[in-house]
């Protein structure tokens, strides 16, 4: 699955993909089906790393299934989750209800994301435009005297290297190298909390309703997501509150899910310390710009989502799939990759995210709020009703499902 990669000199590739998540994996299988040369580079040995984004949302699934890979994605273990749903001292309210969706996954599937990342690149493999360079640190740009990027310098295993490419796509997540390298500055929109994950094991008498929850307290609030063998949970900390919270020790943490998810308090007890966490520094960002000639940012690199609404994945997704509608054409007919053809793409994208870190915004300030006035971070009354209003719950489901102007596949251009 893994090649050295190509030695300094000629034009190596049509695209290099910086970075092997979700966004970079989906745009790297793309570019490879449509028969454009695309190598894939990413930092780390292998996928594997925990508490991320496992989420695959209908559209994701949906567009899978165009491919013809969900079928045998969803063979592989992971969770069906059908519900949203909000857990208060006002009572019990669900907020989207993605079982009544229509198409063929009503569902979203919680997949480990190496599981789904290893799955892909092995699917990728198979197509003879397509190579993966594992360990590969990117360190510099190759730019042409006018500053159009012309590829990347890196070094592997085997000393460094240098990758020369007409196009060069930055998708490595929100601390992005390239977009450092290539001086494309963010702007932080402000975040109010911090998530401290951990896991517990699943249980067979586990209540079977129990999908995608938030239980809510008076300062903290826990997410828990499914999974096939064990819950991820989330214990919410107020922003740049992890010192704090490891002074006091897992204690607090443990009798807060005690309290408040007490199906789980058998269990808590497995936290036994700070080094079985995973501190998530949550962030709302945005880049203004996403391009310069020869270079494109798509995903976190380019927009850093939060975890609210669990949509990041689905959003670096549907960037791969507008790069690779309006790249295409431009990649096979071997024109320059200018500033107003990668204008385009995000042009395409722009509407769709600033609506998304619109509402996580309004999310955080809310919360914000709560915690400076000293009021309860659980949601009013009025949240159960409005969510029981028909069609409110499906409408919730959809949106979620399929996010703002979802962009649509342009199988024209797949090879046969």
């Amino acid at each position: 699955m893994s090649t050295p990669g190509p030695r300094a000199g000629a034009q190596d590739a049509d695209c290099v993909v910086v970075g092997g998540g979700p966004g970079g994996m989906v745009l790297a299988y793309l570019l490879a089906r449509a028969r454009v040369r695309v190598t894939l580079l990413e930092a780390h040995q292998d996928f594997d790393r925990d508490f991320r984004g496992d989420s695959l949302h209908p559209y994701t699934l949906e567009l899978l299934d165009t491919l013809g890979l969900a079928a045998d994605l969803l063979r592989l273990p992971h969770f069906t989750a059908r519900r949203f749903r909000f857990h208060t001292p006002h009572g019990t309210v669900t907020t989207a209800d993605y079982g009544r969706l229509p198409g063929p996954y009503p569902y979203v599937a919680l997949m480990p994301q190496a599981r789904f990342l290893s799955f892909l690149a092995q699917r990728a493999a198979e197509l003879p435009d397509f190579t993966l360079g594992l360990g590969a640190k990117v360190n510099g740009l190759i730019t042409r005297a006018d500053g159009a990027v012309q590829g990347v310098r890196y070094r592997a295993r085997d000393g460094e290297r240098e990758l020369r490419a007409p196009l060069t796509v930055a998708v490595d997540g929100r601390f992005s190298t390239m977009r450092r390298l290539c001086g494309l500055p963010t702007e932080s929109l402000g975040a109010s909390s911090d998530l401290l994950w951990f896991r517990l094991p699943r249980r067979a008498d586990d209540p079977p309703e129990a999908d995608l929850e938030l239980y809510f307290g008076r300062d903290h609030y826990v997410g828990l997501l499914g999974g096939v063998n064990d819950w991820q949970v989330g214990y919410t900390l107020p922003k740049g509150g992890y010192a704090a919270a490891r002074e006091a020790g897992v204690a607090p943490i443990q009798e807060f899910v005690a309290a408040h998810v007490p199906w789980l308090a058998d269990r808590v007890p497995l936290l036994t310390g700070f080094d079985r966490t995973r501190l998530l520094s949550v962030d709302i960002a945005r880049a203004q710009r996403w391009h310069r000639p020869g270079f494109l940012m798509l995903g976190d690199a380019a927009h850093v989502i939060s975890p609210v609404g669990g949509n990041g994945i689905l959003m670096a997704v549907q960037d791969a799939v507008a790069a690779f509608n309006l790249l295409v054409p431009v990649l096979r007919a071997q024109e320059p990759l200018t500033d107003p053809v990668l204008a385009a793409v995000q042009e395409s994208r722009q509407q769709a995210i600033d609506r998304v870190q619109a509402q996580q915004v309004r999310v955080e300030r809310r919360v914000a709020h709560r915690r400076d006035t000293g009021r309860s971070l659980a949601p009013p009354r009025l949240v159960k009703l409005v969510t029981a209003l028909p069609g409110a719950q499906v409408r919730a489901a959809r949106a979620n499902a399929y996010g703002p102007n979802p962009p649509r596949l342009d199988t024209r251009a797949l090879a046969r």
